[in-house]
């Protein structure tokens, strides 16, 4: 039988551009966060600066978060701009655990200033857990529903977003996550940046949240940076 999972969504304070800053305050979160499973928002490792450089899955600046999933048996779900196929950049979900970092899913639904940079990705994507199939999507994903349909066809328990909204569409989150729940009867985690992050957002949502396949927020992290929201699934 399967166990439970318990899933935290992070909200970690940001620092522009600061890979090895970010890595650090990604590592404090692991650390804090008493989950095997620790959500980050949409390019949380260098903030929402289109412009970043890609990461590479063996980046040094990596090392502090890997360290502290080791230490922790934790794997983190973190967000970075990363390169794929034929140099295409992509805006990237990195799977992080104490054996190192890997790619697991390229962003499918590019917001029009994305696109004059990113590609968008090939295909949806899950990501097995201990038994539970994480399905991954990041931010513009989750309002597609689409999206939704795509990767619960691979077969998903969870869908897991990395999110970034602006404080006055806060409200979008819910909306979306409560309708994926309700059309394909899976949990929702969804890890939204708090703060500062870059890319013109002053301020952004937080409110970080896991909602059960009724649709109902089990567990919610307010708006200021740092927090985290936790819960185990069943």
């Amino acid at each position: 039988m399967r166990k439970p999972l318990t899933i935290a969504v992070a909200q970690p304070p940001c620092v522009s551009y600061d890979v090895a800053a970010n890595a650090i305050a990604h590592a404090a979160t692991v650390r804090s966060a008493g989950a095997p499973v620790v959500v980050f928002p949409e390019l949380s490792l260098t903030g929402y600066e289109l412009d970043a450089p890609a990461i590479t899955t063996d980046d040094s600046r990596l090392t502090p978060l890997i360290a502290a999933c080791a230490e922790t048996g934790s794997l983190a779900l973190a967000g970075a701009p990363v390169t794929g196929e034929a140099r295409r950049a992509h805006i990237g979900m990195l799977a992080v655990d104490g054996s190192g970092a890997t790619v697991v899913y390229h962003k499918l639904w590019l917001g029009a200033v994305e696109a004059q940079r990113f590609s968008p990705g090939g295909a949806p994507a899950v990501f097995d857990v201990d038994g539970w199939r994480l399905g991954l999507a990041i931010c513009k994903d989750t309002g597609v529903p689409q999206h939704a349909l795509d990767t619960a066809a691979l077969g998903m328990d969870v869908y897991v977003a990395a999110v970034l909204e602006s404080v006055d569409d806060a409200a979008v989150q819910d909306e979306r996550a409560r309708r994926v729940a309700a059309n394909h009867g899976v949990w929702v985690a969804l890890a939204s940046f708090a703060g500062s992050t870059g890319g013109g957002y002053a301020q952004a949502a937080g409110g970080s949240a896991i909602w059960n396949s009724d649709g109902v927020a089990v567990t919610r992290a307010g708006p200021e940076t740092g927090a985290i929201a936790r819960a185990t699934l069943l």
